[in-house]
């Protein structure tokens, strides 16, 4: 399905570059680039295609969606950004969070993910239970991404490599460590680290150790493993998707 994204005024193209120049400040200075990808994540990961409800509509703000499980510590980045977003009140809520995620994964050496503004906050925030359980395998990845959201087994596995930043904390999502030796670093590692097999100190999920044993899924495991730039290239066209999904539809 095409987009058609709508027009927005010369001034809040100026305030979302703006907003860009502080988010990379506040990201370097607090090191806090895989909590922004994680909320923007999680803000758009509740998009339900059926129905046309949840998606990045800037809800996660409210202290519902918060309090979803999968959400612990989300809070953190929420109070992390306000000052900016203060700056910036012409910008929307789901704009200013999607474009946190944009802005972390460039800061951290990713590729450019290509960011189209117009979103417009909801009033209302999804049910709990629609992100994905790390516990569970590759069907339920399809059902989550695939039968959910509206997203292909190539942006499944591409958006999985985003795990090359950050670490689980117990105390949010029940599971601890980094999935990659420098979780700072935007690159291909987590595939690399996954072909190698288990090691102490870093995480591999069920979720994850699904990509290896699914026919699909491990040939892009391999060929990310092998080509960044590949990798680079689809995780950029997945991150585009997740963010917009319910955005702009033609």
């Amino acid at each position: 399905m095409g987009k058609c994204y709508p027009t927005v005024s010369e001034e809040y193209k100026k305030a979302i570059d703006k907003a860009k120049r502080k988010l990379r400040g506040l990201i370097a200075e607090k090191n806090c680039a895989p909590l922004m990808l994680r909320l923007a994540w999680h803000s758009a990961g509740t998009y339900d295609v059926k129905t046309k409800t949840g998606g990045p509509f800037g809800t996660m703000k409210q202290p519902a969606e918060l309090a979803h499980g999968a959400n612990n510590g989300l809070d953190i980045a929420v109070r992390l950004l306000e000052p900016i977003k203060e700056q910036f009140p012409i910008l929307s809520y789901a704009d200013f969070y999607q474009l946190a995620g944009v802005v972390a994964v460039e800061v951290t050496g990713g590729p450019d993910v290509p960011f189209h503004p117009g979103r417009e906050d909801k009033p209302a925030p999804p049910p709990e239970g629609r992100l994905p359980d790390a516990g569970k395998g590759s069907d339920h990845l399809r059902d989550v991404f695939g039968k959910t959201m509206g997203l292909s087994d190539q942006d499944i596995v591409a958006l999985s490599g985003g795990h090359t930043l950050g670490r689980a904390h117990k105390e949010r999502s029940g599971f601890e460590g980094p999935w990659t030796p420098n979780p700072l670093i935007f690159d291909n590692s987590y595939f690399t680290e996954l072909l190698s097999g288990e090691k102490e100190g870093l995480l591999q999920l069920p979720t994850d150790k699904a990509l290896l044993s699914d026919p699909v899924f491990r040939p892009l495991v391999d060929k990310y493993a092998a080509d960044e730039d590949a990798f680079f290239a689809d995780y950029a066209l997945a991150h585009q998707r997740l963010s917009e999904l319910g955005f702009a539809e033609a």
